[in-house]
């Protein structure tokens, strides 16, 4: 399923959102960059049905035509592990204008709770295969789904948490409560900000969302 996109044909943005969630996660942020004067897609997909490989072939169908329909760049907005789904997509899609990345609370390097939950039947059941590449320790298969970038990413992290436990025995150092601050680091990104915010409701922080906007015109956070 995905949300109503605009048909003007300017610089694009698609929205890909975490896993266990849904596009109208995205829904307030992906509005205020359609305000912002940027065509917007914002796609949903099945994330705890099928490892990454799977899902870049399944969302393929909706960012091509978009891209293709856009004059400018086609950039990309992404919660969580949907900031891993746009490395994997553009590392076998990547749009002929392809534009910037800006991620929220992407596990770019893994989470530790992932670490520590894989064997449990309950997380397995429901996160799935996707919910397996969640590790800080990555297996060959999908370290080759997501090299380097070579591309502008900007990465949002969030240090409020709204799970104790897991912010107090399972994540090591600041946090969102899923991820840690220094786990949403990648090698190569553009720029790198810490906002009080918690994993789940950072796509509707209001610094969060103007950052995006920031990020998406001209490659780089504003002051702070």
């Amino acid at each position: 399923m995905t949300s109503p996109s605009s048909d003007r044909p300017s610089e694009g943005v698609v929205f890909l959102h975490g896993i266990s969630r849904s596009f109208r996660s995205l829904i307030k942020l992906q509005q205020a960059v359609d305000k912002a004067g940027f065509a917007t897609r914002n796609i949903g997909y099945p994330s705890r049905e099928k490892a990454l490989s799977a899902l870049v072939d399944d969302i393929h169908p909706a960012i091509a035509p978009f891209a293709d329909a856009n004059d400018g760049a086609t950039h990309f907005v992404c919660h969580s592990m949907g900031g891993l789904l746009a490395r994997a997509y553009i590392a076998r899609y990547r749009p002929q204008r392809l534009g910037r990345v800006v991620m929220l609370g992407t596990p770019n390097g893994g989470s530790e709770i992932a670490d520590k939950l894989k064997d449990w039947l309950l997380y397995r059941l429901y996160f799935g295969p996707a919910g397996q590449q969640l590790l800080t320790s990555r297996d060959a298969a999908t370290d080759a789904l997501l090299p380097a970038v070579d591309y502008p990413v900007g990465i949002i992290a969030g240090n409020r948490s709204l799970d104790p436990i897991t912010s107090r025995f399972m994540l090591p150092g600041a946090n969102d409560g899923r991820v840690t601050v220094a786990r949403t680091k990648l090698d190569g990104m553009a720029d790198h900000m810490v906002i009080p915010a918690s994993h789940a409701f950072m796509m509707r922080n209001k610094a969060a969302i103007a950052q995006t906007i920031a990020f998406l015109k001209d490659g780089r956070f504003t002051a702070r």
